[in-house]
């Protein structure tokens, strides 16, 4: 009797605790839905029209039975089909709709999760007020693209990590065939039995989507020529050299190309080959980490994962706004360990984040234009960016190869103290 009791009020205590940030998810997600549907109109440009017309489009044609193989804006992997197709599930409702609505409830179960995992021993809910905060700083954009379903992949993976390798394997695996970067959260894996039991699993599951969707419908691979013949975007890292050198004669311009508003002109295919580049070298340090990584704690997967994804973004061609979702839910769930030192490229992001919104839409006429406004926000969006990927990737380095003197065995993630750990002589 005395144990119920006890359970009865630590359960009563823990929502007490819970009404604060529960009551802030709410009142800001209703606001989202308001934006999203249009009763009150954000300034610039209505972020919903991709769902209206670009989904939409693709969702007529992928109930024909093939990919949108003429289509030069379909440019995602093959299981991508079915974030678009998801708004079926919910027939009672008209397309939009039934896609900010499913939106909603995959930005719900991230919170949940969070909340759930931040609420365990040697846990914190710092992740969870995290993910609170950035979604609406985000603004409507987060809503009306695919990508918080894709992130909510994402997160629940690297939080089933320490307890089950394998589910995290199927998930990046399945992630990875919705928008390629899910994979990345396989990067900080311990090295021996964890890494055996998620890889393989990952790359069986991509294996396995990938030919069930080969098989349901033609076209799967289409993407891939598509997304070859991207240029450099108006918002990316590369872009900040055409913005300013607009300024002093360049003589080229900013216009819809494939899908987004990218720059055409002299050198920018110099420029795109760069950023490859640039890609290449971050992956190339990403494996030199790995190779001399000798300590994993029970935050190094998550840690490694934001270091993955932020070298991705940094060095792409393309910085979509909808990029920072991604970001914000691995350090989310960065953020829920206590063991992570991950805390101020969080919060960098974060503040990216509500930078984001106003680069766009609210000021993305002048993103476009070139003019000091515009060159303005998006320098500090991305040099906020670039600063929370140089200090993140320091720190993992430091954490895990300066500092380690032996190779830890992360504990059990219901372990008090997630730092205490077993250690042998590397």
């Amino acid at each position: 009797m005395t144990g119920a009791v006890g359970i009865g009020s630590r359960t009563a205590g823990r929502l007490r605790e819970l009404r604060l940030p529960l009551g802030l998810w709410a009142l800001t997600r209703i606001i989202l839905l308001v934006c999203v549907f249009r009763i009150v109109v954000v300034p610039g440009p209505d972020v919903t029209s991709d769902v209206e017309q670009i989904y939409q489009s693709w969702y007529e044609v992928l109930k024909t039975g093939t990919y949108p193989q003429d289509d030069v804006t379909w440019q995602y992997p093959p299981a991508a089909a079915l974030a678009i197709l998801s708004p079926a599930l919910l027939p009672f409702l008209n397309y939009s709709a039934a896609f900010f609505v499913l939106a909603f409830l995959c930005d719900a179960l991230v919170f949940a999760l969070l909340v759930y995992t931040g609420g365990r021993p040697g846990r914190t809910m710092r992740g969870a007020w995290l993910w609170l905060a950035a979604v609406p700083l985000m603004g409507p954009t987060a809503y009306a693209r695919y990508d918080i379903m894709v992130t909510a992949v994402a997160v629940a993976g690297l939080l089933a990590a320490i307890r089950s390798p394998r589910v995290l394997g199927a998930l990046a695996g399945f992630g990875a065939v919705l928008k390629v970067w899910p994979a990345l959260i396989l990067a900080g894996t311990p090295k021996g039995r964890a890494t055996w039991r998620s890889w393989p699993v990952a790359a069986g599951t991509a294996l396995g989507v990938l030919a069930l969707c080969m098989v349901w419908m033609p076209g799967g691979l289409a993407f891939l020529s598509f997304q070859s013949e991207r240029g450099t975007e108006v918002e990316s890292l590369g872009a900040m050299v055409f913005h300013v050198a607009r300024h002093f004669g360049w003589d080229g311009e900013a216009r819809m190309n494939y899908g987004s508003i990218e720059f055409l002109g002299p050198y920018v295919s110099w420029v795109s080959k760069g950023a490859m580049a640039l890609t290449a070298a971050a992956f190339g340090w990403l494996l030199l980490w790995r190779f001399k990584a000798r300590r994993f704690t029970s935050s190094t997967v998550a840690d490694a994962a934001f270091v993955a994804v932020l070298l991705f973004t940094a060095t792409s061609r393309v910085i979509s706004p909808q990029y920072m979702i991604w970001l914000v839910g691995v350090a989310a769930v960065c953020l829920v360990y206590r063991s992570s030192r991950m805390g101020t490229p969080a919060y960098l992001i974060l503040w990216a984040t509500a930078v984001t919104q106003f680069e766009f839409p609210v000021w993305f006429s002048h993103v476009t234009q070139s003019d000091w406004l515009g060159i303005g926000v998006l320098f500090l969006r991305n040099g906020l960016l670039i600063a929370a990927t140089l200090m993140a990737c320091r720190i993992l380095w430091k954490h895990t190869v300066t500092e380690a003197g032996s190779v830890t065995i992360p504990v059990p993630a219901d372990q008090p103290e997630p730092e205490k750990v077993l250690t042998r002589s590397a």
